[in-house]
């Protein structure tokens, strides 16, 4: 029985592979350029406003 899809072998190969390395690496990089530059700092800002809200309103304010 033939496989359906030939396997992918020389040039092609090294292209896909290649292509696949670079897309993973870029994808991780904008992610964690996202994270730590923009969702930890909004998070942090959004915690201090709380606890200064929380403050002001004589709530007990967690560390």
């Amino acid at each position: 029985m033939a496989a359906p899809i030939a396997p992918i072998t020389g040039m092609l190969r090294k292209k896909f592979i290649f292509d696949l390395t670079g897309a993973l690496g870029l994808g991780t990089g904008a992610a964690m350029y996202f994270w730590y530059k923009i969702k930890v700092p909004a998070e942090e800002d959004r915690i201090a406003k709380l606890k200064v809200i929380r403050a002001s309103q004589g709530l007990p304010v967690s560390e």
